[in-house]
């Protein structure tokens, strides 16, 4: 029987050497992927609607309307806590034709007396809705400012995709509830 040999030094250094480019290279594989997880998640979430995001489009869009499908749209709006807005949609629901183009107005007035920025985010439910809800003009994502007492009209166009008569998971959809949240935007301060 042959008695194994030791691993020699310079065996165990490459293997050394070799574990740690391994590790290394992990390493950074996995902060490139840290920094790209938003913009891949951004990406994800537009192409499935996941989480109720919606899709865009411009406004040369050519959709066929699915006459005689109609669907409700609700229209949702909120303030953070302590922003002294009002928001509100100029109707809460509207009757669509899957296909056809519409648009919505939300009312927003800066109820104080200082100029106030605000930014609003939005969704879609039910969520399985997002993948075929369309919006070719929205103030969403854009810095508004308003006066002190000043009100606005702020359009949103969109439409509702008519792959969605096609689509199982929405086969039960009768109505899409579109809500917007504005939050204040922290203005740089300048030093006096």
């Amino acid at each position: 029987m042959a008695a194994s040999l030791p691993p020699s030094p310079f065996d165990r250094d490459r293997r050394n050497r070799r574990t740690l480019i391994t590790m290394a290279a992990v390493g950074v594989a996995m902060l490139g992927l840290g920094f790209a997880s938003v913009p891949l998640y951004r990406i994800f979430c537009q192409q499935t609607g996941f989480g109720g995001t919606t899709q865009r489009a411009s406004g040369d869009i050519n959709v066929r309307a699915a006459v005689g499908h109609n669907m409700s749209i609700r229209f949702d709006s909120n303030v953070q806590p302590g922003m002294p807005w009002q928001f509100y949609p100029e109707h809460r629901t509207d009757t669509v034709t899957v296909g056809a183009r519409d648009m919505a107005i939300f009312i927003a007035k800066n109820m104080s007396d200082k100029p106030v920025t605000g930014t609003a985010s939005f969704n879609v439910t039910p969520t399985q809705a997002g993948a075929h809800f369309t919006k070719i003009q929205c103030f969403c994502f854009t810095q508004q400012t308003l006066k002190p007492g000043e009100e606005v009209r702020m359009p949103v166009l969109y439409y509702v995709d008519p792959k969605i008569l096609a689509d199982p998971n929405n086969r039960d959809t009768q109505e899409i509830t579109l809500s917007y949240t504005f939050y204040p935007v922290e203005q740089d301060k300048k030093p006096s």
